[in-house]
């Protein structure tokens, strides 16, 4: 569990200790609370049936810093460019390991993962806004900024945080075998509208606040979109929307950020125009107490005095509901069973996904392209404004191997070098054709690998050090008519054939996605690269 050492997933945990899971991982930022939640956890009825074992670190940091201070290292030119790296470099699939998350989710191995974290928060109130306030008024003063101050901005960029993180969480899910993955997310104004009156400064609602909800919002479309991922886990999101509330009532000292807030005195009045100066020492003193008083303690959202909890819980306002509840709906939903309460269900009905009428006029539509072709004798290929540049890539390059070969059956038998030479042919005799693929941003490699044609755009070229003997790039953007280059094109003709031709037809019933126009064997660019989407590089669409 993920931020299991707070209020929701503490009560989480006492639920899931009467259903005797093999092992309980409770997840939290600080060893003291991890430990301290495992010590509570282990007096619980039956958990001497259960191994309960405590894990601590940011998440968010790398698994080498895992118990550091983000703000410390912020504050070094060598920790800022550590995850400036990680967020904007580019990151390989035997680098991922090197991220505390995946270190974490891959060492642990869960078959479930409750995560607790207050993700939104914890990304939001790195405050964007105050950063970027600091770095205009800099730039108006002076015509150089400090590299410091555009590090610190860069590195609190709400949207390369997230998408950094819920990369990370699939990726270590995926590696160790993850089978279903619960986030307790929320809705950033406890459920209150932009009427909210609870916020954090005089801008009603603030900036702050919205961008909390604003993450909050990418967040739960970015789990939707995992929930349709292949070898994803089942992915599920409960969102409680109103105040979360309590952990325990008590008398005692009142503490903020871990520590006693001290009590402070005034010892001399001054004139209003002099009030927001810098104050002289001798104008207020510290007691040496600490406050001390009633309080509801609501867990990762603090202390509330008897009036706040008033407040905040009055009809109308944000009401409250009790982790309790909440651990009742995740517990359901775990264990299978409908609650009416998980957002990734929700949005997922209420998306309007492809339709009958649609696939019916599909046809029509291709019919018409393709009497308009012959009818003004081209080939309507790529203009490389749906994207990615590989998607015209694979379109031209089959376009071409359509120009030398009859049916997929033929091509499943191409000889590399002779492909690879007769394509050239092609490219150079034909000027339209070269022409189409350079005008649209893709370069051509010629068969010896050695020469390119190319025009004034170019979609993909190397970057970050690497050469252009890189393999990434030809693959990526480059029409590619090296000998390497034709023998993936036969083997991906050779399974094309497998799954989209030779399969049972409509006499043998539905259990196959029969398309008519591919049992024709007919080299045809779009379904041949829809071909290679689906399975080379595991792009299905997984729900209709």
């Amino acid at each position: 569990m993920l931020g299991g050492a707070g209020l929701v997933g503490m009560a989480i945990a006492r639920r899931m200790i009467p259903r005797a899971p093999a092992r309980l991982v409770i997840g939290s930022l600080r060893e003291d609370e991890a430990s301290e939640a495992v010590r509570e956890l282990a007096a619980e009825p039956g958990a001497e049936n259960v191994e309960i074992v405590p894990a601590w670190g940011d998440i968010f940091l790398r698994a080498s810093r895992i118990e550091s201070s983000r703000r410390e290292l912020l504050e070094t030119s060598e920790g800022r460019q550590e995850i400036l790296e990680d967020l904007f470099g580019e990151v390989g699939p035997l680098d991922t390991e090197r991220y505390g998350l995946v270190s974490l989710i891959v060492n642990q191995a869960p078959e479930i993962i409750v995560d607790c974290v207050n993700t939104a928060t914890a990304i939001a109130y790195r405050d964007v806004f105050s950063a970027a306030d600091r770095l205009r008024q800099m730039a108006a003063e002076s015509d150089t900024v400090p590299s410091e101050e555009v590090e610190q901005l860069l590195t609190v960029l709400y949207l390369p945080q997230l998408i950094d993180h819920v990369r990370m969480m699939l990726n270590g899910m995926r590696r160790a075998g993850t089978q279903l993955y619960v986030k307790i997310g929320t809705s950033g104004t406890g459920g209150m509208g932009l009427n909210i009156p609870f916020t954090h400064s005089e801008e009603r609602p603030s900036r702050t606040l919205l961008a909390k909800a604003s993450v909050a919002g990418a967040h739960s479309i970015l789990l939707y979109l995992m929930a349709r991922t292949p070898d994803a886990p089942a992915v599920k999101e409960i969102k409680p929307t109103a105040a979360i509330a309590w952990k325990r009532i008590a008398y005692g000292p009142v503490m903020r950020r871990g520590r006693p807030m001290p009590r402070w005195d005034s010892t001399t009045a001054l004139p209003l125009g002099e009030a927001f100066n810098e104050p002289a020492p001798e104008v207020f003193e510290n007691t040496g107490e600490a406050i001390e008083s009633v309080y509801l303690d609501a867990g990762e959202n603090g202390l509330f005095s008897a009036a706040e909890f008033e407040a905040i819980s009055s009809l109308g306002m944000m009401e409250f509901v009790t982790p309790e509840e909440i651990s009742e709906v995740v517990i359901h939903e775990i264990e299978g069973r409908p609650t009416g309460r998980e957002v990734v269900s929700a949005l997922d009905a209420s998306s309007y996904g492809p339709t009958y009428r649609a696939g019916v006029l599909r046809e029509a539509a291709l019919q018409r392209l393709e009497a308009l072709e012959r009818k003004h004798g081209v080939r309507s290929i790529a203009f490389e404004m749906l994207g990615p540049p590989r998607l015209a890539k694979l379109l031209f390059e089959a376009a071409i191997m359509g120009r030398l070969y009859g049916n997929v059956k033929e091509a499943a038998e191409l000889e590399p070098d002779d492909t690879a030479g007769r394509a050239e042919e092609i490219v150079m005799g034909d000027a339209t054709l070269r022409s189409d693929i350079l005008s649209v941003g893709l370069p051509i490699l010629l068969a010896d690998g050695e020469r390119m044609l190319r025009g004034p755009l170019v979609e993909v070229e190397p970057e970050g050090g690497s050469g252009a003997d890189d393999p990434r790039w030809r693959n990526r953007g480059w029409v590619d008519l090296t000998p390497a280059s034709w023998v993936r094109w036969r083997e991906r003709c050779r399974s094309f054939i497998a799954t989209e031709v030779a399969v049972p037809g409509a006499d043998a019933g539905s259990q196959e996605d029969l398309d008519v126009r591919s049992l024709s064997g007919e080299i045809r660019p779009g379904a041949l690269a829809a071909h290679v989407f689906r399975g080379e590089d595991e792009g299905m669409r997984v729900k209709r």
